[in-house]
């Protein structure tokens, strides 16, 4: 339950800025490519979090570049290196079986097969993520809205991707077993999308995001556990419920609001 608070919470304020920088697909295409590292560890034997760690930074940061290339398209890009990662993962499981994680868990989420060590991974990685939305609040806020301008008066924009990058990296990678690889993309972006139709204020949206996604993961665990299905699919199903509830409520109140400016005009008239 801990676990699944904190994974919700962590993905809701890394979400914002995915949302705002218009980069969706970076959180579904890394969580692929991150599943690749997540195999290529495993059969070498090497740490899970440190292996899966590098492999999603190495691929966040490509991913990054390949944004501004204006050569190829983008999406053509970050298509390639995260279905490429996500192949050799899938090869590598089909050809030696010895991805010990559990390749369902790794693909759906399984909050039940979560240890110590993931609690602990967790825990981290949500107070380095705190810290730097903290201490780097401005830069970020500054780079995420214009990034050239950013980088015109003088905000370290390259840095800010690169600690940003990290903190994406490490945060799919100790979401993987709550949420799974192909569930982790909506689990960031549907708080911030949530909590953007209720406030155009970005603090405001900062935390409103991580109390939604905190409550999406406690909550969605009590609805896997009742309708004994993966964790992963009930948390980003309770999140698109929320979602639908917020599009109707933000939809009805532009529509009242509208009704109200409207009246205001004909009474000037």
């Amino acid at each position: 339950m801990l676990c699944a608070l904190l994974v919700g919470m962590l993905c809701g304020v890394i979400g914002v800025y995915i949302v705002m920088r218009g980069m969706s697909y970076i959180g579904h295409g890394l969580s692929h490519a991150i599943f690749g590292g997540a195999v290529v560890s495993s059969l070498m034997s090497i740490n899970f979090f440190i292996g899966a760690s590098v492999w999603g930074f190495i691929s966040a940061v490509l991913i990054n570049l390949a944004t501004k290339k204006k050569t190829i398209g983008a999406d053509a890009a970050i298509g390639i290196i995260t279905t490429a990662s996500f192949a050799l993962g899938i090869a590598i499981i089909s050809k030696f079986k010895t991805f010990t994680r559990g390749f369902d868990a790794a693909l759906f989420g399984n909050v039940l097969g979560i240890t110590n060590a993931d609690l602990i991974a967790v825990i981290f990685v949500t107070l380095f993520a705190f810290i730097i939305v903290l201490v780097f609040y401005k830069q970020l806020l500054f780079a995420t809205f214009d990034y050239d301008v950013a980088k015109y008066y003088g905000v370290p924009v390259i840095w800010i991707d690169v600690i940003f990058s990290m903190t994406l990296a490490a945060t799919i990678v100790v979401s993987m077993q709550v949420l799974g690889v192909t569930l982790i993309a909506a689990a960031v972006v549907i708080p911030a999308v949530v909590s953007r139709l209720l406030t155009n204020n970005f603090l405001h949206m900062l935390i409103f995001s991580t109390i939604i996604g905190g409550f999406c993961g406690l909550f969605g665990i009590y609805l896997s556990y009742y309708l004994d299905i993966a964790s992963g699919a009930s948390v980003v199903l309770f999140s698109s419920l929320l979602f639908i509830i917020a599009l109707l409520y933000s939809t009805y109140k532009g529509r009242i609001t509208r009704t109200i400016n409207i009246r205001k005009n004909k009474f000037h008239l």
